[in-house]
């Protein structure tokens, strides 16, 4: 599958249902050595946390990525995982 074909794509967790975010916002980590994706970075969340609060961005490895649909992405994140501090 090419990038392309994932960027119009939103990102759900399977776990509870939510919204996580859009393909189109997300970047990519390689794993160079092996050729594959190793995980998908997704921005912190909009709205005056944003701005004015933490800024957490979200990254989900590849092997949580449960289906690849039409329109979807399905992820699979428990409640446990959490949110990593941007720089």
């Amino acid at each position: 599958m090419r990038f392309t074909e994932l960027m119009g794509k939103e990102i759900i967790n399977l776990y509870d249902g939510s919204r996580l975010g859009s393909f189109a916002d997300a970047d990519l980590v390689l794993d160079a050595e092996e050729g594959k994706v190793a995980a998908i970075i997704l921005p912190p969340r909009g709205g005056w946390r944003a701005l004015f609060g933490s800024r957490q961005e979200l990254v989900i490895p590849w092997e949580a990525v449960h289906k690849v649909g039409s329109e979807v992405v399905v992820v699979n994140l428990d409640p446990t995982y959490s949110r990593r501090q941007k720089d």
